[in-house]
């Protein structure tokens, strides 16, 4: 009898025992999978975050398959605008908007949202924007601009060094322009005494940091106040042109802040950022063609506006300088690839046709001035500049295509720009020839690295769980007998 209860108090312990040895083992096993698929994932973004720009040897026609044919409501296809702007547009706006004239932007940056109050998010010194010493400003400068940024009690993105403007400048001379508003944006240009200018090349269009609800903000009041998303056949043409305008310029904007990204703060780490570009503007077919057409249509208004790109004055005081940014002004306009390929980028004369026409006018240049004024919520110093920058280009653009009379759609002989509408119009420019050449270089390899991370992960998944379970059965199939 003693022997029985002996054996089995012996056959319950060794139960006891086996099962946390079970246990044990389905818990490293677990660790193990998960381990595995953390350290997969993790060297898949790993790749994804530095892999070298490297241009792919497949033709643009088999990458970019979903994106050929014409460029929707313009006049130029994908292929020959890829290849437009790679041959020709990009060297020569790179050059142009390095020269003395078109590297500085007459701006007012501080906050006086219209809409809301502003957020408060920091008053901190190294934030604040400083007047720039009055022996850096060339003498033309000081008459119109003789006020500056107070001292303090300035907003910006949370003191992040990256939001910060950098203001200085060397001595040119700007001479022999109009000032007048333009009436498709809110800026008061002939206001001098608020305004500052900055060196946009000291001041890249790049990742400040500037996230969560307040820059979430600016693009809902953007597109469900001012430029509401449409639905085929119930929106007129020229809303749904002002929809992809600014989904175009959105695109672009999210793409140079992916490609000049902050990897590693601690370690001031910068690089492209594939997984924010794919998540943002790559995986969305709709933003890609978005951003063809607002740069077509930009395009187009440069390029109506020749005669009088042409005849206006570059004048900085430096002669060499001022010489050569008119050549590749000429360049740019008269290129004979770009006249033979792409003669007419945008037909504007299909617009505001019909007797509502002007009504219509009034209705999206009314929507499109609250989106220039929405530019002086942004809560970010860098932001602000780049954001009010490319929407007075955008401003500009309309101007220059929508000042023609009802006949011949020419430009009307009294149109005039300001020095500031040309400089942001080429930067504008500029900037969406940078974004289609990143989407044309880029986009292929990037849509790649994610179809393979989205059909390897699984696998990967599914393995390390399959071996855990053959383990455990394996284990269970040894059990000792009792």
């Amino acid at each position: 009898m003693v022997k029985k209860e002996e054996i089995d108090e012996k056959k319950k312990t060794t139960t006891k025992k086996w099962g946390w040895s079970v246990v044990a083992v389905i818990v490293v096993l677990l660790a193990t999978a998960l381990s595995t698929t953390t350290t997969t994932t993790t060297t898949s973004s790993k790749i994804a975050l530095f892999i070298n720009n490297r241009k792919s040897c497949r033709c643009p026609s088999q990458d970019l398959g979903k994106y050929e044919g014409m460029v929707e409501d313009c006049c130029c296809d994908y292929e020959t605008v890829d290849g437009l702007n790679v041959e020709v547009l990009h060297p020569l706006l790179q050059e142009l908007v390095a020269t003395s004239f078109f590297r500085y932007f007459k701006a007012k940056l501080w906050c006086d949202c219209p809409f809301w109050p502003d957020d408060g998010m920091c008053r901190l010194r190294d934030c604040s924007v400083c007047e720039c010493p009055e022996n850096e400003f060339p003498e033309p400068f000081k008459k119109p601009f003789r006020g500056g940024l107070p001292s303090d009690d300035l907003i910006c993105q949370e003191g992040k060094p990256q939001a910060t403007i950098d203001r200085t400048l060397d001595k040119r001379v700007f001479r022999g322009w109009i000032e007048t508003d333009n009436p498709w944006t809110n800026d008061d240009e002939t206001d001098n005494g608020e305004m500052m200018y900055v060196n946009l090349l000291l001041n890249p269009e790049r990742y400040t940091g500037y996230v969560g609800p307040s820059a979430r903000r600016i693009w809902d009041a953007i597109y469900s106040e001012n430029c509401p998303k449409y639905s085929s056949g119930e929106i007129c043409q020229e809303k749904k042109v002002l929809y992809k305008l600014i989904s175009g310029l959105h695109s672009s904007i999210s793409i140079h802040i992916a490609a000049d990204y902050l990897l590693d703060e601690t370690t001031s780490l910068w690089g492209q950022n594939l997984d924010l570009m794919y998540d943002r503007v790559l995986r969305y077919p709709e933003r890609v063609r978005n951003l063809y057409f607002t740069f077509l249509f930009v395009l187009r208004a440069v390029t109506k506006a020749a005669d009088y790109l042409e005849q206006a004055e570059y004048d900085t005081g430096n002669q060499t300088e001022d010489l050569k940014t008119q050549s590749l002004i000429k360049q740019l306009l008269y290129n004979p690839k770009l006249q033979a390929a792409c003669p007419l980028p945008f037909d504007e004369a299909k617009l505001w046709q019909g007797q509502s026409g002007p009504e219509l006018k009034q209705q999206i240049q009314k929507q499109f001035r609250n989106i220039s004024a929405l530019m002086d919520c942004v809560g970010c110093e860098k932001c602000r500049l780049w954001g009010k920058l490319q929407v007075h280009g955008l401003g500009t653009a309309l101007k220059i295509l929508f000042s023609f009379d009802g006949q011949n759609h020419q430009v009307q002989p009294q149109l005039q720009l300001q020095r500031n509408e040309v400089i942001a119009l080429v930067n504008l420019l500029n900037r969406l020839s940078e974004s289609v050449k990143l989407v044309r270089e880029m986009g292929p390899s990037i849509e790649r690295i994610m179809e393979r991370r989205t059909s390897v992960l699984p696998a990967v998944e599914f393995s390390a769980w399959r071996r855990m379970w053959e383990s455990i059965v394996g284990l269970w199939s040894r059990k000792p007998s009792l």
